[in-house]
């Protein structure tokens, strides 16, 4: 199993990212996938939710509305799109199958100007 992250990176204040997980090892068409972060000094959070078909989404508070959780299932890989971003948005972002022990190693995210 193994999942690899990218498109993380140093951005500006208001500015986007879009955060990639491709997914190799397990019938990814099967399950759902989640976004996590971890900021440093924190615990790990649990930030954006999508199903196994991409129909149903779920979000954390501090991220509802600016940013979206997609999939493509024909390419084994899970999206992160995040715009408006702030300070408190940097952390280490790690994708994960739900229910499943199987974590990436992370794509780091710093927002600063």
């Amino acid at each position: 199993v193994q999942l690899v992250e990218s498109g993380g990176g140093l951005v500006q204040p208001g500015g986007s990212v879009r955060l990639s997980c491709v997914a190799s090892g397990f019938t990814f068409t099967r399950l759902a996938m989640s976004w996590y972060r971890q900021a440093p000094g924190k615990g790990r959070e649990l930030v954006a939710s999508i199903t196994s078909s991409g129909a149903t989404t779920n979000y954390a508070d501090s991220v509802k509305g600016r940013s979206t959780i997609s999939r493509d299932n024909a390419k084994n890989t899970v999206y992160l799109q995040m715009n408006s971003l702030k300070p408190k948005d940097t952390a280490v972002y790690y994708c994960n199958a739900v229910g499943r022990n199987y974590w990436g190693q992370g794509t780091q995210v710093a927002v600063s100007s």
